[in-house]
């Protein structure tokens, strides 16, 4: 099959889904479809409407399997960024993304769009992980920083980038425009909004001299929709606390600081049996949520998203529509159990549109 042939295949059912819940008529969806299958005959590939681009982007996020966050999934604030060609003009809507979606700590989902694939190649490309992260470093008495960005890091210093070597350097952005060398840009660190992490009744947690930034913006993703493929589009919602207490700083592959949470906190971590893994862990969870909500940053505990993902799923139902999702992403990584969604089943079926992952491994 032809690439435009697999294009409209694609696009006739996105319009007809998009459309219908648009509230649009049956000769509206007719004619929109007649009009993209003459541009794909006629141009080899056809351009998303701003409608279709912001009800389609909202559709990708509500089919998002892996996320637990999707009651919101109708307040995504979709930028339009299709125009730009260069990596000066996507450095700057990347900036404003990050301004817009932090907002002084009241955080808004936001995902901005750059230019579709141009047979089949991207125009423009963003190789972070995610808009801001930390970076991190070998050295002689072992890893600094943040162990998952040890790849990245080295490919940041490859092209003049020198960090500070500290546990919490922001990355800079690596843009790549068709296929010239990567650029990179500093974000400013008037837009990087972070929180140092301390605990409402174990001053010591002090010494660990721990912070998180308030925004997870995934940059590592595409977004597939009605027979386009963005390969630059990167969103965000909100921390769910779980995400930094019990995976960033605790994994054993990350920041693995539960050993230093315990020896403070007096726990003996010499027998397994005291559990003093799991005393660790909700204490460094407390203390992340207590900090985000100390400073006014927009995050959520696990019992709640829970509860918020059963409306969602309630939602979803009334609408006469499956709720798909990935079991082993949606529990919670601390106290799954206690979570309505432990004791469910999801099919993982894949929806369009929706977000992938590259294939490229770091």
């Amino acid at each position: 099959m032809k690439v435009q042939d697999q294009q409209l295949e694609k696009a006739i059912p996105f319009i007809q889904d998009c459309y219908t819940e648009l509230g649009k008529s049956q000769s509206q969806i007719d004619a929109r479809i007649a009009e993209i299958t003459q541009a794909i005959h006629f141009k080899g590939t056809y351009e998303h409407t701003m409608e279709e681009l912001i009800h389609g982007s909202k559709m990708a996020w509500r089919n998002s399997n892996r996320c637990i966050g999707r009651l919101f999934w109708e307040t995504l604030r979709v930028h339009d960024a299709r125009h730009i060609k260069t990596e000066d003009e996507m450095a700057e809507a990347l900036f404003q993304h990050i301004e817009v979606a932090t907002n002084g700590g009241k955080i808004r989902p936001v995902i901005t769009i750059f230019p579709a694939s141009h047979e089949g190649k991207p125009v423009v490309q963003i190789k972070n992980e995610q808009l801001i992260r930390y970076a991190g470093y070998e050295t002689e008495d072992g890893i600094v920083g943040d162990p998952a960005s040890l790849g990245f890091t080295k490919e940041c210093q490859a092209l003049g980038w020198q960090g500070a070597g500290t546990n919490f350097d922001v990355l800079p952005l690596m843009i790549q425009a068709g296929d010239r060398t990567p650029r990179l840009f500093e974000v400013p660190k008037a837009l990087v909004l972070e929180v140092p992490i301390t605990h409402p009744d174990i001053p010591e947690f002090d010494q660990l001299g721990l912070q998180w930034y308030a925004v997870p913006m995934v940059s590592n993703m595409y977004l597939e929709m009605g027979g386009l493929i963005y390969p630059a589009a990167p969103f965000n919602g909100w921390y769910m606390g779980t995400e930094i207490g019990a995976r960033n700083f605790a994994d054993e592959s990350r920041y693995n600081m539960l050993p230093r949470v315990a020896s403070l906190m007096g726990i003996d971590t010499r027998r397994e049996s005291s559990l003093w893994r799991d005393k660790a862990l909700v204490e460094l969870n407390v203390a992340v949520l207590h900090s985000f909500q100390q400073q006014g940053v927009a995050i959520v505990d696990h019992h709640t998203a829970a509860k918020q993902f059963k409306r969602f799923e309630d939602n979803e139902e009334k609408s006469g529509r499956d709720v798909t999702g990935d079991w082993t992403w949606l529990i919670p990584p601390l106290s799954p159990a206690t979570t309505h969604i432990f004791h469910q089943h999801y099919s993982n079926e894949m929806k369009l549109p929706n977000f992938f992952y590259h294939n490229k491994k770091r």
